[in-house]
């Protein structure tokens, strides 16, 4: 799961790159969905802009608790879940890294546009999906292990 929101978000960036600099935004779906090309130097919804820093290592905290994590996984859904947080971590984290302005500093590449929404990546759409995920669950009560809780008496 993991690999497959990296690749698709590197993929993705890439070809925006491409193709989308001082170009109009692409209408897919009228306005309900476009293309366009941004770069955000802050977290979701391009807040905290000084602090990518920050932003970068808890990207590589995250993505080192996953790792660590994931030997204890019995569940099929807790692995998609936690996969999909590490892929789009690890996506944006390759932004940070490897983009300018420099290491750590990175600006990371946006480029889907809904209406009254934010630009945003496949890697932050991984992120909230998989965090959707998490939530419900355990709202469910399934554990990392697969495990369910027993009836209440």
């Amino acid at each position: 799961m993991a690999g497959g929101v990296l690749l698709l978000d590197q993929a993705t960036k890439w070809w925006v790159q491409q193709v989308m600099p001082g170009r109009a935004p692409i209408e897919v779906l009228g306005d309900w969905l476009k293309i366009t090309y941004t770069l955000n130097p802050g977290a979701a919804f391009s807040m905290g802009g000084s602090f990518t820093v920050v932003l970068t290592a808890i990207a590589i905290t995250v993505a080192v608790v996953i790792v660590r994590v994931a030997s204890r996984l019995g569940s099929i859904a807790w692995a998609v879940a936690l996969g999909g947080i590490l892929g789009g971590a690890l996506g944006n984290l390759g932004d940070r890294l490897f983009r300018s302005p420099g290491p750590f500093r990175g600006h990371v590449v946006d480029w889907i546009a809904l209406p009254n929404w934010p630009v945003f990546n496949i890697a932050d759409s991984a992120i909230f999906c998989s965090a959707v995920l998490m939530v419900w669950l355990s709202f469910r009560g399934i554990g990392l292990d697969g495990s369910r809780p027993g009836p209440r008496g």
